[in-house]
Parts: structure tokens; sequence; C-alpha cells
């Protein structure tokens, strides 16, 4: 039924203009501002083609999983990159992080990743793929 839909995807935040300077200088992403008011919202445009839109919530609680993955071919240069743009890397006690804070991982899965969080507290990652 909704195999053909343009589906997208949208998170919230707790504060639209730090996530525009965040998605927009930090990261570098093309981002858009939609909508009036209370209505008024960011799109981030990436390289997929589908939106992703960012709205304000009043009692915002970050998610505690990870929103949008960014695939690099290193990760390393990458990560380096985000810290010198002010991102701090997150560290899971589950995982084995190398001091920069990339797991590397083994299997059919993503070769490396690196977590961080937006100014919301919601959860990103860059990721090199084997």
């Amino acid at each position: 039924m909704l195999g053909q839909s343009q589906a997208f995807s949208g998170f919230s935040v707790d504060d639209l203009g730090e996530a525009r300077r965040f998605y927009g200088e930090t990261l570098g992403l093309e981002v858009e501002e939609t909508g009036e008011g209370d209505m008024t919202v960011l799109v981030l445009k990436l390289g997929s083609g589908a939106p992703v839109f960012v709205y304000p919530k009043e009692g915002h609680t970050p998610a505690s999983f990870t929103i949008l993955n960014f695939p690099v071919d290193d990760i390393v240069p990458a990560v380096a990159e985000l810290e010198r743009r002010g991102v701090s890397f997150q560290r899971y006690p589950e995982f084995d992080h190398d001091e920069k804070g990339i797991v590397r991982v083994g299997g059919s899965g993503p070769a490396a990743i690196a977590w961080f969080t937006d100014p919301s507290g919601n959860v990103l990652c860059v990721l090199q793929e084997n």
C-alpha cells in the first residue's frame, strides 16, 4: 500500500535556531526553513534526496537511538574535522572505542562508527562502510 509513497523522516529539537546553526554550519548540510510562527520547521536536504524535517517541541526528549547516519569514505578524517568544528564524540560502555571515539566493527555491517549528539541531545553518527 505505501511502497510507492515518498516517505520522509523527522525528529524534534528543543531549540530550532541552535539546530539550524548546528546542522547548517557545524555539519555543513543544506538547511531550509519553512512555515511561520509556531509551525516553523527546518528541512535538511541530504544526498539521498529525501527531506528530513526538524521541528521544535516543547518538552523535547532526545532520541536515545541513532536518528541520522552519515556514511563517509574514511572515518578518521571525518571525525577529526567534526572535532575541529566542536563536535564531541560519545562513548558507550558496551563498545571498545579508540582514542578518537571510533568503534571498529567486524562482519557485514559498517567497518567503523562514531556517535555524537546534536545540541538537543539527539544521537547521530558517522560510519565507514566495508
